[in-house]
């Protein structure tokens, strides 16, 4: 019996800066509800931090998973069989790909907020996606389970 590939899952959660953010949204809602009176504040206080909160909370619940001989990288799933070679991009490498380097027919799981990522080629000939970018906090840790997994395919 042949040993599985080790799952690797990451999640591209939020920076906890964006609570902030979040929190912000809220006292704005309250002030421009202040005229109103105390019971309109505190509705916009609670409403608009649970807005933004569900907002950001929503945005950072993207998932990159290499599991059963599969990339899950948000709504993509992409079996490693048709994945080529993974390229891990530093800090500068990555802006480059998300901007000018970048092909518009790729599909891109980016996030700003973090600065490495990781370029998959696609080698599936029926596939017009040439690559794949991924945002990644761990990109030599996803290039190594994208190998794993194909070696274990």
């Amino acid at each position: 019996m042949q040993p599985s590939a080790p799952p690797y899952e990451e999640r591209l959660t939020t920076p906890r800066s964006w609570w902030l953010v979040c929190l912000l949204v809220g006292i704005s809602m309250a002030l421009i509800l202040l005229p109103f009176g105390t019971l309109p504040l505190l509705g916009g206080l609670v409403g608009g931090t649970a807005v933004a909160a569900v907002v950001a909370s929503s945005y950072g619940s993207a998932r990159i998973r290499v599991v059963g001989g599969s990339l899950i990288a948000g709504e993509a799933r992409i079996p490693v069989t048709a994945l080529g070679e993974a390229h891990v991009l530093d800090a500068e490498e990555a802006r480059a790909w998300r901007t000018f380097k970048a092909d518009a027919r790729a599909y891109m799981l980016l996030r700003a907020y973090i600065p490495t990522a990781l370029r998959v080629d696609i080698t599936d000939p029926a596939d017009p996606t040439p690559y794949v970018y991924l945002s990644t906090r761990d990109p030599e840790g996803l290039a190594t389970a994208l190998t794993a997994a194909r070696t274990a395919a």
